[in-house]
């Protein structure tokens, strides 16, 4: 089964260590990055789509994260 997740965070270096930390797990960026401001608390906003391939039956309850 495939996986899909996307992974935010304000534009700093802790975004780009959340999708570090996700490729190293396995995960595959799936499409183009998006950036965009966040008018509610004054930020930039980084967004990365990523897939993974793994066994079994996809469940609500999965932690995509520890996959």
């Amino acid at each position: 089964m495939k996986l899909y997740r996307l992974l935010t965070e304000d534009d700093t270096s802790a975004f780009c260590h959340k999708v570090s930390a996700a490729l190293a797990k396995g995960w595959e960026l799936y499409g183009d990055p998006t950036y965009a401001y966040d008018h509610a608390n004054g930020v930039m906003r980084c967004g990365q789509a990523v897939t993974k391939e793994v066994p079994g039956d996809y469940a609500p309850d999965m932690k995509l994260g520890d996959q």
